[in-house]
């Protein structure tokens, strides 16, 4: 009797788990897909547009854990090293060139917002008053010296060379310089806005979530600022072969809703722009 009730019980807790192991939060490899969503993020905007998309998740079943990061090397290194699902603070040359120089594995799971750069002066009111010789300070980050000297292009105080590509483009690639500007190409972005303080230099080009961080407003603040319609756009960067798990397209369609973007426009009063890609 006790050798029958021995397989019985042996029988009931093998069919149990089986039907356990048919559960809907099983993928496709058999392995149960985690309902926490770990991303990494710059402090302003992106955390604060995270912390906003937090309960919009919880309604799709997924717990949003935001690690903030005050650089642009962090992020990705511990993307690569699986510390986090995804990071959120970078646009796509920046991206690209990351994955080039340390050979990451990574794709873009969805744009979400674009920040102007501005152009900051404690002496001067626009880039007209600039004299010759001014100092201009930008980012050490050379994917953003393309997109930085084409906007100087743009307002009229440099030309680059016929042929190079805008993207790409550093001070080397200039033609004309009027003015004779002199480009200072030595701090990272994230010390910007003390150099700002400061009053070092004519000019300083400021990344918009460093300038909003520092107390700054982009629109008010700044003397000069890039056209909204800038293909600088921020993504959701994820591992290769992640973009289609569901909680990260859950994560993109949150951040794509438009509770999310009212709330970027609210907020950022143009100073971050938000995109649907």
């Amino acid at each position: 009797m006790k050798k029958w009730l021995i397989v019985f019980i042996t029988l009931a807790l093998s069919i149990t788990l089986a039907a356990c192991g048919t559960s809907d939060d099983k993928t496709e490899g058999g392995k149960e897909e985690s309902k926490k969503i770990v991303v990494g993020a710059s402090n302003v905007p992106h955390a604060e547009i995270l912390e906003e998309a937090k309960p919009l998740l919880k309604e799709k079943g997924y717990e949003l854990e935001i690690k903030t990061f005050n650089d642009y090397i962090v992020p990705n290194q511990a993307l690569d090293s699986k510390e986090l699902d995804a990071n959120y603070f970078q646009h796509i040359p920046y991206l690209e060139s990351q994955m080039a120089e340390n050979n990451y594995k990574f794709e873009v799971a969805g744009g979400i917002h674009i920040e102007p750069i501005g152009v900051y002066s404690k002496k001067y009111n626009s880039l007209d008053d600039l004299p010759k010789g001014a100092h201009i300070i930008m980012s050490s980050s050379v994917a953003d010296h393309g997109r930085i000297l084409t906007m100087l292009e743009k307002e009229g105080l440099i030309t680059l060379k016929e042929g190079v590509e805008k993207v790409k483009a550093t001070t080397d690639d200039i033609a004309e310089n009027p003015k004779k500007l002199k480009f200072d190409t030595e701090y990272e972005a994230a010390l910007l806005p003390q150099i700002f303080n400061n009053g070092e230099g004519d000019a300083v080009l400021i990344n918009s979530n460093y300038a909003i961080d520092a107390g700054l407003n982009p629109i008010k603040d700044s003397i000069a600022i890039e056209e909204s319609d800038s293909p600088y756009v921020n993504v959701i960067a994820v591992r290769e072969g992640d973009k289609d798990k569901p909680a990260i397209k859950a994560l993109v369609e949150v951040l794509h809703s438009k509770e999310i973007q009212d709330f970027i426009l609210e907020k950022y009063k143009g100073a971050v722009v938000p995109v649907k890609e």
